[in-house]
């Protein structure tokens, strides 16, 4: 189980690094990183950093390779705002979920696009057999009077919807 301590560490790292990757870093590989988490382990000393890098597979390899170089640097501004005793040591891992999910995205366009449909209408038949069942049963309803099996005043459907006046209640005694 992850510790309350481990979970702040991680996010504490998630946004060093990030900041790092984005305002301190000048290296010219390192372009369209995105950190998306950190893991910790429980006695702080193992963190892994996913990160995203749109572009394709020569881009991302270099920016990983650039990551990977300045990772002292990177450690040395986890060190500054952690203040524990051991700083982590990070590893970039390439998370793949944000590409997946822009290429389901794109499939489901394209399936749309040459006419493909999502149905969102129920069978007609199974409609009409439902309305037809309701009102069939509603007409039912209409000829019998209501019967109230609860304790209290029996209402009767056929006064207008006008109930008796319940003098027992506290709130109508007076009236």
């Amino acid at each position: 189980m992850i510790s309350r301590r481990s979970e702040r560490a991680a996010e504490a790292i998630r946004e060093t690094v990030s900041t790092t990757v984005l305002f301190g870093l000048r290296d010219p590989r390192i372009k369209n990183v995105t950190v998306l988490g950190a893991e910790v382990s429980n006695d702080l000393r193992v963190a892994k950093v996913f990160v995203t890098i749109m572009g394709d597979a020569k881009a991302q390899s270099l920016a990983m390779h650039g990551l990977n170089s300045a990772r002292g640097f990177i450690q040395s501004k986890v060190a500054d705002r952690l203040q524990t005793k051991y700083t982590p040591v990070l590893s970039f891992v390439l998370d793949p979920s944000v590409k997946k999910s822009i290429e389901v995205s794109r499939t489901l366009k394209a399936v749309l696009a040459d006419g493909g449909t999502v149905d969102t209408d129920f069978d007609s038949d199974f409609d009409s057999d439902i309305d037809s069942d309701m009102d069939s049963d509603m007409d039912s309803d209409m000829d019998t009077p209501a019967v109230n099996t609860n304790e209290g005043p029996a209402v009767d459907s056929h006064n207008d919807g006008v109930l008796p006046l319940d003098v027992s209640h506290p709130d109508n005694a007076d009236k």
